[in-house]
């Protein structure tokens, strides 16, 4: 198979295409992604070192019709993974428009030349954002719960969502749409909360914690994801959607002080922020259908995910620096100098 895997070199792309490449030798990888400032081409260079053939990086917009045409032409793909997004939302409050551009538009366009191009196998991965909220005692998010972004960044994906579905109904296109609860693990770009929280925690330096902390999410292990998603492209439903979760709900204050825990850190670090506009209080995956069709089930215990998290970034701490310059850095200072 002739994989393109868009967006490959951001953290569960990253991961996706390490898993796919170590599980099927017959598999030839091609990674494009446009090298914005969370993809990080650094993540796959021993793939590139390797020089076997089984890994090609193509620096390009998804959302470049004929960019995509001749990746799609030259490499003759037979399948694509879509993991190319625009995806952290406190960024998509501060300027919405990329997301539209590359989780609208980028998406839109994909999935028309991978039609077009006759691609026999897609799979296009989203999110449990685009649910919405759970109060405290509602039932877990199906795939059949009805679609109630929260903000500029889950709009996206729930637009895109609704473009590739389209291709399945209005051109019998066989895409398959995957959503997904909050992912970490290894390569995790540190504006999200765990690597954020465990990059201050090593530096003693405040860890800001929207609102009481009390909001909650469905944690899984990248590795558990990439499992799903492997499973989806092979074995998916033309057309359906599957959601992955990983059965560990935990309140966002708990994630934090088992980060401190493990560190040997005091809770005294953690400094409690003004509120995010439109922050969701409750996310919950209910993924029985894809244990059912798929086969899937988490093999990671928040535990066991968090242990493995804290040691790669303990080894890892000459790319967690490099990360730290730059561009990231000034966001995070421009968002959060207003919020204590």
């Amino acid at each position: 198979m002739r994989l393109l895997v868009t967006g490959g070199c951001g953290f569960i792309g990253t991961n996706f295409i390490y898993a796919m490449l170590g599980r099927h030798d017959d598999l030839t990888v091609v990674n494009c992604d446009k090298l914005t400032y969370a993809g990080n081409r650094a993540n796959l260079a021993p793939l590139e070192a390797r020089g076997d053939g089984r890994y090609h990086f193509v620096r390009a917009d998804i959302a470049d019709p004929a960019a995509m045409a001749a990746i799609l032409a030259q490499y003759r793909i037979d399948a694509v993974v879509n993991f190319a997004a625009e995806s952290h939302v406190d960024r998509s409050i501060a300027d919405p428009e990329p997301f539209i551009a590359t989780n609208v538009r980028g998406a839109q366009n994909l999935v028309h030349c991978a039609m077009q191009a006759g691609v026999p196998r897609y799979v296009h991965v989203s999110t449990d954002e685009v649910y919405g909220s759970l109060g405290p005692d509602d039932p877990a998010f199906t795939e059949t719960t009805p679609l109630d972004p929260s903000s500029p960044y889950s709009a996206s994906k729930a637009a895109a969502d609704l473009l590739v579905g389209a291709y399945w109904k209005t051109y019998g296109y066989p895409a398959v749409i995957t959503r997904c609860s909050n992912n970490y693990g290894p390569w995790q770009f540190p504006e999200k909360l765990i690597p954020l929280m465990i990059s201050l925690a090593r530096q003693d330096k405040p860890l800001p914690l929207y609102g009481d902390g009390t909001n909650v999410r469905d944690w899984i292990h990248v590795a558990d994801h990439c499992r799903g998603v492997e499973l989806a492209l092979f074995k998916g439903r033309p057309g359906a959607v599957y959601n992955f979760g990983g059965g560990a709900e935990l309140p966002n204050i708990t994630v934090v002080r088992t980060i401190l825990a493990a560190l040997g850190k005091p809770e005294s670090l953690i400094t409690f922020v003004k509120d995010r506009p439109g922050h969701d209080r409750r996310y919950a995956m209910d993924h029985s259908l894809a244990a059912r069709e798929l086969g899937f089930a988490p093999e990671y215990d928040f535990a066991r995910g968090i242990e493995q998290t804290l040691a790669w970034y303990a080894d890892n701490q000459p790319w967690v620096a490099a990360i730290h310059s730059g561009e990231y850095r000034r966001f995070m200072d421009s968002w959060y100098k207003d919020r204590s």
